[in-house]
């Protein structure tokens, strides 16, 4: 498919609440897969619509690199314990900082046939779902961070 521009924190995109998907179109597909494709491109473990400029309540997630997980219009119904841990985010490039987070999280969303479906993650797939899902309320982690920022010296492997 096709590669898309990744907007960086500033762009006010980032900060807008994402519409809910009410009908699987030829164009949320190619959507989806170009998420996708860029997600891999960029050595990411999760993407959410707004990061591609997209106001829509999608998400996908793949944090084994062979495994990707379609979240439309996600939610969590279930969350419990607690990790601190490193993140860092694709729109927020160089940079990386310690977030609390759930250690268990279970989703409900939509697939790609539109048929809804639960997603169980702890771990780092519990901080991928948590994370990518405030991009779709238009938060950043940055705003979640407990102390500084710090600057990254390597490619984004601990979060999207």
């Amino acid at each position: 498919m096709a590669i898309r521009n990744i907007r960086e924190i500033g762009e006010e995109v980032l900060t807008k609440k994402c519409k809910a998907v009410v009908e699987m179109t030829p164009r949320i597909k190619e959507l989806i897969e170009d998420m996708l494709d860029t997600m891999y491109e960029s050595n990411g473990v999760g993407l959410a619509a707004p990061q591609v400029g997209i106001l829509k309540r999608i998400v996908v997630i793949d944090t084994t690199g062979d495994d990707p997980h379609i979240l439309i219009n996600p939610r969590i119904v279930e969350s419990s314990g607690e990790q601190v841990g490193p993140e860092a985010c694709l729109s927020v490039p160089g940079k990386s900082g310690q977030v609390k987070r759930p250690s268990y999280v279970k989703a409900a969303a939509l697939d790609i046939n539109m048929t809804e479906y639960e997603l169980e993650g702890t771990d780092l797939l519990a901080r991928a779902i948590c994370h990518e899902l405030d991009h779709l309320d238009g938060h950043l982690y940055v705003e979640k961070v407990e102390g500084p920022l710090e600057d990254t010296k390597y490619e984004a492997e601990e979060e999207e």
